[in-house]
């Protein structure tokens, strides 16, 4: 009980949303979910799918009541520029790895790449590495990876939208890869190398889209700690309104008491007139995200989460 007093007491008031960080290289993705703890004031923030420590880009964080609205962020594509290197495979399908496999002889021309890449292009299965965090009764791959330890995995259907060769100075090519969350792209430098028979790993990664949130929102750990030094780590914070892209209905004050408990409403007039079954952002009157609300076929709003007012002051 002591010990919840004091968490409780350590946490910092703020706004909720969420924080887009360009991750560096070398650092893994809950290092920078532990970076983001200290310069906000709170343990709650949590990631939306996490990078390799060998990969860069956008790795988007949901802050304090914003963490409950995870499941309601639309997945969307992920987007990546990557570097395989042809010729030996390692045991983590990176450049981190240990090499398992060299090739000696001749590597395969651009046309054999581009047309091997273009055969992974829809749905395909990819075998997860066993250095992931996937789990295998309960425990981590990685971990028993790192036992030397190697255990059956289940396939797993992913979809490739997009795959271009973008240069080729052998032993190195550049991809860009668009492809459904739970891909990994390391799998598909490893199976790009066994279908060309020469062996590859992957050897750089940079993540420019992941769902709703790009690049171009992205800051830098230097800048959102430099922030946090002057108190404005909170300006970077995306609103929830924004994120969720949903339509927007305000709610009356009777109806937020109602919301509040549980209960669904009338549906006022709603922007877009979405249909029924959409997903509806209830605000408050101050404009700020109250609750998440689906539209029933009375043309009732239901409750699917109530957070309150979470959204940045001044972000709508």
């Amino acid at each position: 009980m002591a010990r919840r007093s004091r968490r409780r007491r350590d946490e910092r008031p703020g706004p909720s949303g969420f924080l887009v960080v360009d991750k560096p290289s070398g650092g893994t993705s809950h290092d920078v979910v532990d970076a983001a703890r200290r310069w906000l004031g709170t343990r709650r923030v949590g990631h939306l799918g996490t990078l390799d420590p060998l990969a860069t880009g956008v790795l988007p964080l949901a802050v304090r009541d914003a963490t409950k609205l995870i499941p309601f962020v639309e997945p969307g594509p992920k987007v990546y520029a990557g570097t395989i290197r042809l010729g030996a495979a390692t045991d983590t399908y990176d450049a981190e790895g240990r090499v398992v496999r060299r090739h000696e002889g001749p590597l395969p021309d651009a046309e054999r790449v581009r047309e091997v890449l273009a055969d992974f292009v829809g749905d395909i299965e990819q075998l997860p590495p066993m250095y992931s965090s996937v789990k295998h009764a309960g425990e981590p791959l990685h971990r028993l990876a790192r036992r030397g330890e190697e255990v059956e995995r289940e396939p797993r259907k992913v979809r490739i939208h997009s795959l271009e060769l973008l240069d080729y100075d052998p032993p190195e090519l550049g991809i860009r890869v668009s492809c459904s969350p739970g891909t990994y792209v390391r799998t598909l430098a490893e199976d790009l190398g066994v279908r060309l028979g020469c062996g590859a790993h992957l050897a750089g990664l940079r993540r420019s889209q992941s769902g709703p949130f790009t690049l171009d929102q992205a800051r830098p750990l230097e800048e959102l700690a430099r922030a946090a030094e002057e108190g404005r780590c909170e300006a970077h914070l995306l609103s929830p309104v924004e994120v969720l892209g949903y339509p927007t209905v305000s709610l009356a004050e009777d109806d937020l008491r109602r919301v509040a408990h549980g209960a669904e409403v009338d549906a006022p007039p709603v922007a877009g007139s979405p249909p029924i079954g959409s997903r509806v952002a209830g605000l408050d009157p101050s404009g700020n995200l109250f609750a998440v609300l689906e539209l029933r076929p009375d043309r009732r709003l239901y409750p699917l989460r109530v957070l309150g007012s979470l959204a940045p002051q001044g972000s709508l």
